[in-house]
């Protein structure tokens, strides 16, 4: 590319970008293609005319925006944005979109689902729409919802399985292993002082080796989900894990999700879509009430992990609450408190609840979905958790 062509591209760019009112001193036309993407970009972006509340994309000017409210032209917008973008940015102006033009309610119509470019929040949305949503749309919502799904479960469930399976079989060791099963690293560290310099071998006194594995349960997992309408990706990413979790055996998976009211999906497990539609985002939260149910649901608590997903808004009683946390610890329950399970880190979430639970021994931190396996594990396997350089609950 020649110094003119690279300038002449900077240009493009910036026109694109400053959006050809008078005064973005460009002084650029854009013809073709790049005057179609900058109508898609003016409908959302722009301010001034149009049914939406959208602003400049210089915060001012007077470029006239508008989707419209009718499905039809929103239709076309986005078939146009696919066209022109890839899926990330079709994705962050959808979100926009509903956001800033309130298109809320046109999802709630078939051949606008059949539209959009799934995603995560787009999932959240349309849960929230979930009671709102008439007949005719419910089973396109499912398949757009379960496209996002499959694609998460994709991405994570065969990492999940094996992370989580070695952790239970560490975490089951043996010390008169069969040859097959022996740990050597540790069988070796164990057994340094044995050391004969003359062979330059380790005899080994006592052997220690994996744990076979087994039909039978050995450790009992309880998700309990804050569905408050701001964990909405959270609620997304968990009930494909407690999925996960439930289809291993040795795992014995509960899923009780809560705002104001308490209410068990466990028995819904084998199919996330059914969970996500079995949730009602919004509303309160009392997450004492949540952690009671919780407790009273655990019949061994050495070999259970509980792991609360919350901003930690409580509603409840807070000193009760983490009562309850205190008394799970003691009774040697793994105690997680993740502020999110998304890839967007901590929303707001309540700083003095997370200092109190990082004094009880539990700190709280956000959590992506690829870390999610590996904390897991260190619960499983009772070590410290692989808390992120950056939590800020920790």
């Amino acid at each position: 590319m020649t110094t003119h062509d690279a300038a002449d591209e900077r240009l493009r760019r910036w026109r694109l970008v400053l959006g050809g009112d008078s005064a973005d001193g460009t002084g650029r036309a854009l013809t073709g293609q790049d005057a179609a993407m900058d109508g898609a970009l003016t409908a959302l972006y722009g301010g001034g005319g149009g049914s939406g509340t959208g602003t400049s994309r210089k915060g001012g000017g007077g470029r006239s925006a508008g989707l419209g409210a009718s499905a039809p032209s929103v239709a076309r917008w986005l078939g146009d944005i696919r066209t022109y973008f890839p899926s990330t940015v079709v994705q962050v102006m959808q979100r926009d979109a509903i956001q800033r033009l309130g298109l809320s309610a046109l999802l709630l119509e078939p051949e606008m689902l059949e539209a959009v470019e799934p995603d995560v929040h787009l999932v959240g949305t349309l849960l929230s729409l979930n009671k709102a949503m008439p007949e005719t749309t419910k089973e396109t919502a499912r398949a757009v919802v379960r496209k996002v799904v499959a694609g998460i479960e994709k991405r994570l469930a065969t990492r999940t399985r094996a992370t989580l399976t070695g952790a239970l079989d560490r975490s089951a060791r043996i010390n008169r292993p069969r040859h097959r099963d022996i740990d050597w690293d540790r069988t070796i560290r164990a057994n340094l002082r044995n050391y004969l310099p003359e062979y330059g071998t380790v005899v080994p006194e006592r052997l220690i080796g994996y744990g076979r594995a087994s039909q039978s349960v050995k450790k009992e997992v309880v998700l309990c989900i804050d569905q408050s309408g701001s964990m909405a990706a959270s609620v997304v990413y968990a009930s494909v894990f407690g999925a996960v979790l439930a289809s291993m055996r040795s795992i014995s998976t509960r899923l009780v999700v809560f705002d104001t009211a308490v209410v068990d999906l466990t028995d819904q497990l084998d199919d996330p879509v059914d969970v996500l539609f079995g949730t009602q985002l919004g509303g309160g939260t009392d997450i004492n009430r949540a952690l009671a149910y919780c407790q009273s649901q655990i019949t061994r608590p050495a070999d259970t992990v509980v792991v609360l997903i919350s901003d930690l808004y409580e509603g409840g009683i807070r000193d009760e609450m983490l009562k309850r946390v205190a008394a799970m610890k003691a009774s040697g329950v793994q105690f997680v408190a993740l502020l999110a399970l998304s890839d967007e880190g901590a929303p707001a979430y309540d700083r003095d609840h997370a200092a109190a639970l990082a004094a009880l021994g539990a700190p709280a931190f956000a959590c992506t979905p690829d870390l999610f396996p590996e904390v897991m594990a260190a619960a499983i396997e009772k070590r410290p958790l692989p808390i992120p350089d950056t939590a800020t609950g920790a």
